[in-house]
């Protein structure tokens, strides 16, 4: 396993994530394929034993199951400050809204309810999950820096944004002496490749890490044409993203599937020795110890230039889906404040 400094953070990762949103209670959210708990841990305790030190979960995923079956796996079987645990927390309910919670405290309410599921006094990194339009950034950001200054939080990341609104919030934290975001986890794999507009080139420059999710697009980026699986057929969101491209995703898909099998190699090490030549760790899922090896081995797998454009050259541009479709709309609704009270930013 190889390791990199995270963006401008003190934090040392390995160059491969785990992913947990397919751990958690089946019964308890909105995914049917997700594994128990014992299931679970067989799956973290191969990636730890294969160098994997950095895990992303959510306090979204399976109502926090997943964060408590991480956070029991990691407590036996490795050492806290030997591991980097990342989660992520979700905008302010109509609820809290209703009822005057500030992005301030929906801020320390979540991620005190976070750490509760995990069992710990801290979090290595804390990622905003997605814009919260109806929220001043600036709340957002001072509750942030409020939980760094209380020992609670290593380092702030983001997700699910555009290059303007990372640049605008950290020149906001800038000014303000606030901590600032230090990576960005947005959707980036072979077969959707829109960050590189803008998000890649800025965050190389600013040196702000990319730990995209969807690495492997749901699995399609792991397996042959006509091989199947239980989440490919019930993941509704992957579906959501990919199946109005199905068609033109394929011919690239069908080059990783060659250029595979000429090296002798899985289509996930194909798949994540290329998106490795371009972001710091990928945010790679797992529900079996194999597929852990698969993502563990592309890091010793290095691609030619002339494989990396074989396998881009036939990527065409494609529309945003999901939550980066809903962060647009939400954009161009109206105008938004970027902060309270008199001082408008």
């Amino acid at each position: 396993m190889e390791y990199t400094k995270l963006g401008n953070s003190n934090l040392t990762v390995s160059r491969i994530c785990m992913g947990c949103m397919g751990f958690g209670d089946p019964k308890q959210g909105q995914h049917s394929w997700t594994l128990d708990e014992e299931n679970s841990r067989r799956v973290i305790r191969h990636g730890l034993a294969r160098g994997i030190n950095f895990f992303d979960t959510a306090i979204a995923y399976q109502s926090g199951t997943s964060e408590q079956y991480l956070g029991r796996a990691l407590r036996d079987f490795a050492k806290r400050d030997q591991v980097v645990v990342a989660t992520k927390f979700l905008p302010r309910t109509d609820e809290e809204i209703a009822s005057g919670i500030t992005g301030q405290q929906h801020v320390a309410r979540m991620l005190d309810k976070s750490l509760q599921n995990l069992g710990m006094d801290y979090v290595d990194l804390y990622i905003y999950h997605m814009w919260d339009h109806r929220t001043p950034i600036y709340d957002i950001l001072e509750g942030l820096n409020r939980a760094v200054k209380a020992g609670k939080v290593r380092s702030i990341g983001i997700s699910n944004c555009f290059a303007w609104q990372l640049a605008k919030a950290n020149a906001i934290a800038e000014r303000e002496g606030f901590a600032k975001f230090v990576s960005v986890q947005g959707h980036y794999n072979l077969i959707f490749r829109e960050e590189e507009r803008e998000m890649v080139p800025y965050c190389r420059e600013e040196n702000i890490a990319l730990t995209p999710y969807s690495s492997l697009a749901g699995g399609r980026l792991s397996k042959h044409p006509g091989e199947d699986s239980r989440r490919l057929r019930e993941d509704s969101y992957a579906h959501l993203k990919y199946d109005a491209t199905a068609q033109q995703d394929s011919r690239i898909i069908a080059r990783v599937a060659e250029l595979a099998d000429q090296r002798g190699v899985s289509m996930t090490e194909i798949s994540l020795a290329w998106l490795l030549t371009r972001v710091s760790a990928p945010v790679v899922g797992a529900t079996r110890p194999e597929q852990v090896d698969g993502a563990a081995n592309a890091v010793d797998l290095k691609l030619s230039d002339e494989e990396c454009r074989y396998l881009e050259e036939l990527y065409l541009p494609h529309p945003l889906v999901g939550v980066m479709a809903q962060n647009t709309a939400d954009a161009a609704s109206g105008p938004h404040v970027w902060s309270t009270g008199s001082q408008k930013i």
